[in-house]
Parts: C-alpha cells; structure tokens; sequence
C-alpha cells in the first residue's frame, strides 16, 4: 500500500510526494522555487490565496443569501472564518440564529 494511502512511508514504497498525484521531480521543483521565493514574496502569495478563498466564500454566501447586504456578508465570512463562537462573542452575530 502506497504511503499517501496511510500516511507512512514503508522502505519499499520509493520516493513520497507532497501530494499522490505530484511526481517527485515537479514537488522537488516546487520546493525549491519556494526556497528561492523572498519572504515578501511569500506573503503576497499567500495573500493572494486569501482573496481568492475569500472570493469563493463570498459567492458561496450571496448564493445562499441573496438578499444580503455587505455587512450581513462580512459578518457569514467572519464566521466561516473563524467560527461561531468567536463572532457571536466579538461581533454580537449568531450564525446559528441567522443561518449560515
């Protein structure tokens, strides 16, 4: 059985990727573009990969709530984000109540 399948690697089982459908010479690229990258570099991707996530959660949102207006929507993205607990105790927003 292949490591990705158990999350351990046997003697037997060769080189293990990042990911099952990644071969070893394109992952040992990619790390080392990523080794390479500046930090400022890394934030902006990263920060990029935010909007994008952010974007898709937003859409997610005004497809379930049509209606909503952009503080109801900051508030459903908060709560995806970090959870009913945190926005019900520092927003006053019970996703619960109002549905997510």
């Amino acid at each position: 059985m292949a490591a990705h399948d158990q999350g351990l690697s046997g003697a037997d089982d060769g080189p293990v990727t990042q990911s099952p459908d990644t071969s070893p010479e394109i992952e040992a690229m990619q790390v080392a573009r990523w080794r390479a990258m500046e930090p400022w570099e890394k934030i902006a991707l990263v920060a990029s990969l935010q909007r994008l996530a952010d974007g898709a959660a937003i859409c997610g949102i005004l497809d379930r709530h049509p209606a909503a207006d952009a503080t109801e929507v900051r508030l459903r993205l908060a709560a995806l984000r970090y959870g009913r607990d945190f926005v019900s105790e520092h927003l006053g927003w019970d996703p619960d109540l109002h549905g997510w």
